[in-house]
């Protein structure tokens, strides 16, 4: 067996191997819950990958539409589009300052930063600062939280990205007089946008799936958001776990990041190669 013959040998073993691992762990789970969104209470309870017999499709996503899915998926874009915005914004200047400073205090606030990736959220004082402020219970209270809880990621996938960007750019810049917040936007801002939109891909699916701050820092129901509808909705119940309604409320929350990834895969993965080359 020749060299060329040991490389398509190799390469068809892994391609094999990703497509087990895809169809154990992507794949059936992903078959699982949608297929058991489509039965009955009593099939569905069975938690089989079985064919649905009956259907129940229309009656269950009808139940959860009614029961305040819409509710919860207004509450969750009311929060997860500002937030991400905002985060997007502060850390990528916190990131540009990161990049080009040499000072040692400034050193440390950045791996200060980034520790927001690694140490989970101290709900007790998160709780304390916002009832002084009194802004517990509320969006803006939570959407403060989540903000601070998220910039470590952005402010880590951006500084390496601006420091491999050549320093004589921005030095031309304010030779010509531009400012500082002129040089971000028009020289910073549209060079690290593909990372932007990689960091904003990665804070969606984290604020959109967030459920340990919502459960201490939304107690009202007008104001729940998608996770916090579904853990309402699945515990409402006074018996027994409607396990087909559950499955159907699933699947709706999780479409639009389904629907988001689909569209921009390609940007997304664009992103990824530019950063990686650059970085």
């Amino acid at each position: 067996m020749n060299a060329t013959e040991t490389t398509k040998l190799r390469t068809a073993a892994r391609l094999t191997a990703l497509t087990i691992f895809g169809l154990f762990w992507i794949v059936l789970p992903f078959w699982f819950l949608l297929v058991n969104s489509f039965k009955t209470e009593g099939a569905a309870s069975v938690l089989s990958l079985s064919w649905p017999s009956p259907w129940n499709l229309v009656n269950n996503y009808r139940t959860v539409i009614e029961q305040g899915f819409f509710r919860g998926l207004s509450n969750s874009l009311i929060v997860a589009v500002p937030t991400i915005l905002a985060v997007l914004l502060l850390g990528s200047m916190a990131a540009w300052i990161y990049a080009r400073s040499g000072r040692k205090s400034l050193k440390f606030a950045y791996y200060l930063s980034i520790l927001s990736i690694l140490l989970p959220p101290g709900v007790i004082p998160t709780v304390y600062l916002l009832t002084q402020l009194h802004l517990n219970g509320s969006r803006l209270g939570y959407m403060l939280a989540l903000a601070g809880t998220r910039l470590g990621i952005v402010i880590f996938m951006t500084t390496g990205f601006i420091s491999a960007i050549p320093p004589y750019i921005e030095e031309a810049a304010y030779i010509d007089g531009a400012s500082r917040i002129q040089v971000y936007r028009h020289i910073i801002l549209p060079m690290i946008r593909p990372v932007l939109f990689v960091g904003a891909v990665f804070l969606a699916i984290s604020v959109w799936n967030e459920f340990f701050l919502s459960i201490y820092l939304l107690p009202g129901q007008g104001e729940s958001t998608l996770p916090l509808t579904l853990y309402q909705f699945a515990s409402s119940s006074q018996f027994t776990l409607r396990w087909n309604l559950v499955f159907a409320f699933v699947v709706l929350s999780n479409l639009p990041l389904l629907i988001m990834y689909v569209i921009f895969q390609r940007r997304v993965i664009g992103g990824l190669t530019e950063g990686a080359l650059n970085g």
